[in-house]
C-alpha cells in the first residue's frame, strides 16, 4: 500500500495542531489555578486584617456603650428619685385636700331643721 507524502504530511500537521491545542488548554488551565490560588491566598489575608480591625472596634464600641448605658441609668435613677419625692409631695398634698373638701361638705347636721 502506498501512502502519499502530502497524506503523511497532513496527518503529521494534524497530530501536531492537537498537540499544540492540547498543551496551550492545558497551560492556560494551569495558569488559572495558580492565579486564583493567589487570589485566595490574598483573600485569606485581607480576611484576616480586617477581622482584627473589626474586633478592635467591637471591643471599643462595646466600652462606649457600656459608659453611656452606665451615665444613663444614673440619671434614670436621680429623675426616678425627685420624681418619686415629688409624687409622695403630690399625694400627702391631696389628702390634706381631701380632710378640707371633707370638711366644708360634711354631713348635714340632723339638729337644725333646714329652712324652706
Amino acid at each position: 500500500m502506498f501512502v502519499s507524502v502530502e497524506i503523511i504530511t497532513i496527518v503529521i500537521s494534524a497530530v501536531g495542531l492537537l498537540l499544540t491545542l492540547g498543551g496551550t488548554m492545558f497551560a492556560g488551565f494551569a495558569w488559572c489555578i495558580r492565579r486564583s490560588d493567589s487570589l485566595r491566598t490574598d483573600l485569606v489575608g485581607v480576611e484576616t486584617s480586617l477581622g482584627a480591625r473589626i474586633d478592635g472596634v467591637e471591643q471599643r464600641l462595646t466600652a462606649r456603650i457600656d459608659g453611656v448605658e452606665e451615665k444613663l441609668t444614673a440619671r434614670i435613677d436621680g429623675v426616678e428619685q425627685r420624681l418619686t419625692a415629688r409624687i409622695d409631695g403630690v399625694a400627702a398634698d391631696v389628702t390634706e385636700l381631701k380632710v378640707a373638701v371633707a370638711r366644708l361638705e360634711g354631713p348635714q347636721r340632723h339638729l337644725i331643721v333646714a329652712g324652706r
